[in-house]
C-alpha cells in the first residue's frame, strides 16, 4: 500500500467524514423518495384515471395531464437543485475541512 492509499484509508475513517457520508445519504435517500413518489404517482394516475388526465383544463385544448407531467419534471430540477444547494454550501465545506485536518 502506497502512501495516497494509507491517506485515503485514514480519511475514510475520520468520524467527521463518516458523519457526512451519512447525511449525504440519508439527504440522497430522502430525495430519492420523493422523487419516487412524485414519479409512480404520476404513472399510477396514467394507470387508474385517465380520464381525469384527459379532462380539459380551463375549457381548452390542454388537458390537466400536461400540467401534472410538467410538475413532475419541475419537481425533479426543484429536488436536483436542493441537492446540488446542500452539495455546494455544506457538504464541500466539510470535505475541505476534513482534509485540511487530515493534512495536519
Amino acid at each position: 500500500m502506497d502512501q495516497r492509499d494509507a491517506a485515503l484509508e485514514l480519511l475514510a475513517e475520520h468520524p467527521r467524514y463518516r458523519r457526512l457520508v451519512r447525511r449525504r445519504g440519508r439527504l440522497a435517500l430522502s430525495l430519492t423518495a420523493l422523487m419516487l413518489v412524485g414519479y409512480l404517482g404520476y404513472v399510477l394516475l396514467v394507470a387508474f384515471d385517465k380520464p381525469l388526465l384527459a379532462r380539459s383544463l380551463a375549457g381548452g385544448a390542454t388537458s390537466w395531464g400536461i400540467p401534472i407531467g410538467l410538475g413532475v419534471i419541475l419537481l425533479a430540477i426543484a429536488l436536483t437543485g436542493i441537492y446540488v444547494y446542500r452539495a455546494n454550501r455544506e457538504f464541500d465545506a466539510e470535505v475541505a475541512a476534513i482534509v485540511a485536518e487530515a493534512r495536519r
